[in-house]
């Protein structure tokens, strides 16, 4: 690993799997942090999925070392243990309870590391559902989101796990507050996040929108723009784009930038507000405007004015974007057929720098034999562990099979 990146010398055991808890764990793992993933002697389960699941395991796992344990053996808890006590934070997003039985929970974990960082992932904050089993549907469906993407009437959940990865990222920000408060006070503490309190949080807006005017907030496809401008056009092509104008400034440019003289000096659309209310006049003529243009035209003549806009692109299609491509926005990573392929890496950059892959994604058990070796572990014993089924290890790592 890189000892140059801002979260080297940390390390965390995560006990992990689909979204939530590795991509917590690819937050921390990309920013130096040495993350080691206990999985099954198997692997973990997502590296199976097929259909929509089929890109979780390449997306979300890059940057950590694997530790393929049988945790069903005395054995395999007792590796385990070992290896908590050389770290500093634990991330685990089973289901309520299911590490207390494996005596891997918070209050046995520190116990053989005090200091300890232990972050819980889970589908609700204590409280009446917590023992609930939650999805990110699930929390979609309950927390408001699912009634505000679709029409009325037809709740549909968002075209990605964004409480999965949500709570995954708040889930690191509680984990990194957390290791800088135990630099002054000496104390481990559990952190937990969630997905259902996730959701509630990204619906805010809509609930305060109650709060302020007294009325619910409408789906997104029936509600009330706060702006006039604010939609999706077809053009001459068959193609389609998104065009905003947010400002009465933006509003001004655009009446010149396309000539449409039917609204320039009319103060009776002079403010947002105005226009808001004469939504029903204004886009039809708009649609009228922009179906005689092609689409590369309408994105030309809205970059040449400041304006906001944005094609209709499809989520394969961005390995192509020339800005993503431009800006270093792809890690490599290697699938388990040997490909090469490109992913997203974090959306931010420190001091100019994007975080990309120091580890490829690991096979089940990579690292095991190395961890099991710092431990103090002889060959012997390691051997002894790999024929009685509590561990497994994988070819290259140290070449044994």
């Amino acid at each position: 690993m890189n000892r140059g990146l801002p979260l080297a010398g940390l390390r965390v055991i995560e006990f992990v799997h689909m979204i939530m808890g590795p991509t917590c764990g690819l937050v921390l793992a990309d920013l130096g942090a040495e993350v080691i993933k206990i999985e099954p002697l198997e692997g973990d389960n997502t590296r199976r999925l097929i259909g929509t699941g089929a890109g979780f395991w390449a997306t979300y796992n890059r940057n950590k070392k694997s530790m393929a344990l049988d945790l069903k053996s005395p054995a395999g808890v007792q590796i385990a243990s070992e290896l908590i006590a050389t770290a500093d934070v634990v991330i685990e997003n089973f289901r309520p309870g299911a590490m207390d039985k494996l005596r891997l929970g918070y209050e046995e974990t520190k116990k053989v590391r005090p200091d300890i960082i232990y972050c819980s992932l889970k589908g609700f904050l204590p409280g009446p559902y917590e023992q609930r089993t939650a999805l990110d549907e699930v929390v979609q469906m309950m927390g408001g989101l699912a009634y505000m993407t679709g029409p009325e009437g037809r709740p549909l959940r968002a075209g990605a796990s964004v409480n999965d990865i949500m709570g995954g990222m708040f889930g690191a920000i509680a984990i990194l507050a957390a290791v800088h408060e135990r630099k002054t006070s000496g104390r481990g503490q559990l952190v937990q996040s969630a997905l259902f309190e996730n959701n509630v949080f990204l619906v805010a807006q809509h609930m305060m929108q109650y709060t302020v005017t007294g009325k619910s907030a409408a789906p997104m496809p029936d509600r009330l723009s706060a702006w006039a401008v604010y939609d999706v056009f077809d053009t001459a092509d068959g193609e389609q784009l998104f065009v905003g104008v947010v400002s009465d400034t933006q509003w001004k440019v655009f009446c010149e930038s396309f000539a449409v003289s039917e609204f320039v000096g009319d103060a009776s659309l002079a403010t947002n507000n105005q226009r808001v209310e004469a939504r029903e006049r204004i886009l039809p003529l708009l649609r009228r405007r922009f179906a005689r243009m092609s689409k590369a035209e309408l994105m030309e003549a809205c970059e040449r004015a400041g304006l906001p806009y944005a094609p209709i692109v499809k989520p394969n299609e961005l390995f192509e974007d020339p800005h993503l491509n431009a800006s270093d926005g792809f890690a490599e990573v290697t699938l388990a057929d040997g490909r090469r392929v490109r992913t997203p890496k974090l959306p931010f950059e420190m001091d100019g720098r994007r975080f990309g892959t120091e580890l490829d994604l690991p096979m089940p058990g990579s690292h095991s034999y190395e961890l099991l070796e710092e431990l103090g572990y002889s060959e012997a014993e390691i051997d002894l562990f790999a024929a009685t089924g509590v561990v497994a290890y994988q070819d290259g790592m140290v070449g044994r099979v």
